[in-house]
């Protein structure tokens, strides 16, 4: 990953009447669940170092929907949890940390 990416939300607005700004999906945020985030980001960006390029542009696709404060529908989110546990699954013990963060994260989203 290069620092030219921003994970986080935007706003584009072109004229309108009544417009509200960003719409919040309704996500509840706490300081575990925002924890259990942040570690879950660290080890995606450790896991892309080590896993082919296909797969490493793979999490960088998930890694909007991922990023700590992200506000993203809960089907987009668990989507991307998804798509990196079966990138994690397939990295054997390497990847083992991921899973283990995306079944706790699950766990915390209810899902």
């Amino acid at each position: 990953m290069s620092g030219d990416h921003y994970y986080g939300p935007t706003v584009n607005m072109y004229g309108g009447q009544g417009n509200q700004g960003i719409v919040n999906y309704g996500t509840t945020s706490s300081p575990t669940l925002d924890a259990a985030v942040t570690e879950l980001f660290r080890q995606l960006q450790e896991l892309r170092a080590q896993v082919p390029p296909i797969a490493a542009q793979s999490i960088d696709e998930a890694l909007p929907a991922l990023a700590p404060a992200a506000d993203v529908p809960p089907r987009e989110r668990h989507r991307a949890l998804m798509a990196v546990a079966g990138i994690a699954a397939t990295a054997g013990a390497i990847g083992q940390p991921v899973l283990d963060s995306v079944r706790a994260l699950l766990e915390l989203l209810g899902a």
